[in-house]
């Protein structure tokens, strides 16, 4: 399994309201987000410090988007992670053809998780599974396998002119 994963305290995506200043403070970190702090809430999603500093890094081993903690803006959170989770499905569907192979199956999750501080949903990450069988025909079992199959579907379909 591979993904992305957001590194640090969490990650985000919430409905744009408008654009504003909290009065109370003046300070503004995630422009476009609402102003309004939820109850038992620490902040407004304008407002909320977690937001503005989540990371996402890739914890695999493939050469894809992410391997340096990158931050996303939280509008966009969830369009970055589905194509960091297509790069990881493209990477199986190349690595099958180059190696004699067929995907079996190609499983992408995203995953969502609501901020502690100020409420919003965020897409905190995603996760790419992937079944790939490979065909290994220097293998004497696998000839022995497609002989076997050849004695037994040859003469199966008999055309004939009458």
């Amino acid at each position: 399994m591979t993904g992305i994963q957001f590194a640090g305290a969490s990650s985000g995506i919430y409905g744009i309201s408008q654009y504003s200043i909290d009065n109370t403070t003046g300070i503004t970190l995630n422009s476009g987000a609402s102003n309004i702090k939820s109850p038992g809430r620490e902040s407004s999603p304008a407002e909320c410090e977690t937001c503005s500093n989540r990371k996402y890094k890739d914890g695999s081993d493939e050469m894809v988007s992410f391997k340096a903690a990158t931050h996303i803006s939280p509008n966009s959170a969830s369009a970055a992670v589905r194509s960091h989770e297509q790069e990881h499905v493209s990477n199986a569907y190349k690595d099958a053809s180059l190696n004699n192979g067929k995907v079996l199956s190609a499983t992408v999750s995203i995953h969502t998780d609501v901020c502690p501080e100020c409420g919003r949903s965020y897409v905190s990450g995603g996760t790419t599974a992937t079944q790939i069988k490979y065909y290994n025909e220097d293998n004497p079992y696998q000839q022995d396998l497609k002989k076997a199959d050849a004695m037994k579907y040859q003469g199966m379909n008999v055309n004939l002119a009458v």
